[in-house]
């Protein structure tokens, strides 16, 4: 009896040792399209006995995918012989290789999570890993064109799935992307991507890609610009404001010479009134650096909101400052404008000498008309109505300059 049990003990796990795929498995493997043995893992997932299982049903979604960017290949460089031999060269179907790679990336990636698992012993026997990886890798290029293609349609959810699959990738462990082949455009790739996700209210993602576009010295500005700017839209109260300030704030005591960071810390003080905070962070940057540009103009700005509301408005400091700004940079039409108007309110002061009133005018329209000529079409400076005032003043209402500004702000 004993020989018996100890005989049927073996029988059971020499059956169990070499039990085959289960039916759910089976039915995948026979899929010839990747439509349907997707289809099918999504439905049957969980019927798969073991991690084994689950891997070899992924390594059979990427060869289906690999299967098609193995025809589309094919086709692609039969034209390149067809060119050569004058002969029409056959259409190929890029959508289908560029979905085909966004596919192959992620179960690429899906398979060597369950091939890394171990098995009913405790061991960990990968099968897939290294082929997988570099089919990934190769598929993963593809992933730039096919948002390229996105984003020169428009197609904003195209360009946030192809280039997003490529960025959300790039640190993947099982990837292992050599950052050097990829240096001289994932920077430009992930701050597109990061206006993208932007628009799509993706805050999360839009932040991530920034993040990584700044290590691109090329791109680092306009993405930290971006990144400041996002996270500024998604304040909704005076706590989040003071939270997202102290970030900042850590931000720029690593980064002093961020003049984003500066620019935006001052505007978050403006808008909760403490403006204590404004004019000490301005100090310090003159302090430090005397030719600081963004730094006297913000100091000019705060200076005319101040004198725009006060009993007896101090025009001199905010045209000294502006001023200073010209100095280190005269195409700022904003600025140009900002001096423009500081001069023609202090005139508007002036009681009694009607020559000192006419003579700062004449100084103010040659500012204005500086920024008329920078921004014709008054994108981003209002500069029509103080330079009105100019010519009306300077000139006289029926002389063809005021003409044309009447014309301009349609003035009765």
């Amino acid at each position: 009896m004993k020989k018996l049990f100890i005989a049927a003990l073996m029988v059971f796990g020499t059956s169990a040792a070499f039990a085959g795929d289960s039916e759910a498995l089976k039915a995948i493997m026979k899929a010839k399209t990747y439509a349907e043995a997707s289809a099918l893992v999504k439905q049957t997932v969980d019927q798969l006995v073991s991690p084994a299982e689950k891997a070899k049903a992924y390594n059979h979604l990427v060869k289906l995918s690999q299967e098609t960017i193995d025809a589309q290949n094919a086709i692609i460089q039969a034209n390149v012989l067809a060119v050569a031999e004058k002969r029409d060269p056959t259409p190929y179907d890029t959508l289908a290789m560029y979905e085909a790679s966004y596919q192959l990336v992620n179960d690429a990636i899906e398979c060597e999570k369950y091939d890394q698992m171990p098995d009913a012993k405790g061991k960990v026997k990968p099968r897939y890993g290294e082929t997988n990886r570099n089919l990934a890798l190769q598929a993963r290029v593809n992933l730039v064109g096919a948002g390229n293609a996105a984003a020169g349609k428009g197609d904003q959810a195209g360009v946030l799935k192809y280039w997003g699959a490529f960025l959300d990738t790039d640190d993947n462990a099982f990837l292992n992307v050599d950052k050097a082949s990829e240096a001289s455009y994932i920077g430009q790739v992930a701050y597109f991507t990061a206006l993208y996700a932007n628009q799509a209210k993706q805050l999360d993602k839009a932040l991530k890609y920034c993040d990584i576009a700044a290590q691109d010295p090329n791109q680092a500005k306009d993405a930290i610009n971006l990144k400041f700017t996002i996270g500024q839209s998604n304040l909704k109260s005076k706590e989040d404001t003071l939270r997202y300030i102290n970030e900042l704030k850590d931000f720029y005591v690593k980064n002093p010479d961020s003049e984003a960071a500066f620019g935006t810390l001052c505007n978050l003080y403006s808008g909760i009134n403490q403006k204590e905070e404004v004019d000490k962070l301005v100090a310090d940057k003159i302090a430090k650096d005397p030719n600081n540009y963004t730094a006297w103009a913000l100091k000019g700005q705060n200076e005319m909101n101040q004198a725009s509301t006060a009993e007896k408005p101090d025009w001199d400091a905010p045209i000294n400052s502006f001023k200073k700004c010209i100095e280190i940079d005269g195409t700022n039409a904003v600025v140009l404008t900002y001096l423009g108007f500081c001069i023609n309110s202090k005139a508007a002061t002036i009681e009694g000498n009607r020559n000192l009133q006419k003579e700062m005018y004449r100084e103010s329209l040659g500012y204005l008309e500086r920024a008329k000529e920078i921004d014709p079409n008054r994108e981003k400076a209002n500069w029509a109505y103080p330079l009105y005032q100019c010519y009306y003043l300077v000139y006289s209402a029926d002389d063809p300059r005021t003409k044309e500004m009447e014309e301009i702000l349609k003035v009765k």
